[in-house]
């Protein structure tokens, strides 16, 4: 009788079954429901908030911050979005605020650490392939590199839904729910976004043209390439 009264609700609510069962044990305190989101959303949200962050130092303390948020918030979710989108929209909310924090009170320089092991892991490790060779490894990590730089050039709120969009795969209507904004705003700032994305690539993409290199096709970065194929 209770997993029929929950795939009722899921079914009242939009919210498949699967997703009305973790749900239903993260709200009765389940240790392994818990787990399971933190393995499940734990790289896509740092992902996501190092790329909003002016410090992406701070990066994994506000993706745990995330998660503290959801442990408490989570009695109070009804099903009025997904649980993906609200657990977004929470991530994006806590980086927003970092952001504006950040913007108020740290406005020196960056100070560099040549502590390599206490960085936090950047987006170019995680698109360079492990098994390439030595050559396409570097030409990887450039390409990479220089679509990581330009993005964080991009002003917001331009760049969180280029990151959304052509980098965590969300769809339009997803994303407006994230953001709280209709699809023609969505659409407008994906558009603004992407402009200015390749605008800031183009001197590298000139360059990179002028000699030997691989193509799109061959390479080992699908997520740099994605990013410029999609401009």
């Amino acid at each position: 009788m209770a997993g029929t009264a929950v795939g009722n609700l899921a079914g009242v609510i939009g919210i498949h079954p699967e997703e009305a069962a973790i749900i239903e044990q993260l709200q009765s305190g389940s240790e392994e429901a818990f787990a399971w989101l933190i393995s499940r959303y734990q790289q896509p949200l740092y992902s996501l908030i190092y790329r909003i962050l002016p410090n992406p130092g701070d990066a994994a303390d506000i993706t745990q911050d995330v998660f503290i948020k959801v442990f408490r918030g989570i009695s109070r979710f009804h099903g009025e979005a997904s649980l993906r989108t609200w657990i977004y929209r929470i991530a994006l909310h806590e980086a927003l605020n970092q952001r504006r924090w950040w913007s108020r009170h740290r406005r020196q320089e960056l100070t560099l650490t040549n502590d390599e092991e206490d960085q936090p892991s950047s987006i170019v490790e995680h698109l360079v392939d492990t098994h390439e060779s030595p050559f396409d490894a570097a030409a990887s990590s450039e390409i990479a590199g220089h679509v990581e730089s330009a993005l964080r050039e991009v002003p917001e709120p331009f760049r969180t839904v280029v990151v959304l969009r052509d980098i965590e795969g969300f769809g339009y209507e997803e994303i407006a729910d994230i953001l709280n904004a209709n699809l023609g705003t969505v659409k407008s700032r994906l558009m603004r976004g992407r402009a200015h994305l390749k605008s800031r690539l183009a001197p590298f993409m000139e360059a990179a043209s002028r000699r030997p290199s691989q193509s799109c096709s061959s390479s080992r970065v699908p997520r740099a390439c994605s990013a410029e194929e999609a401009l």
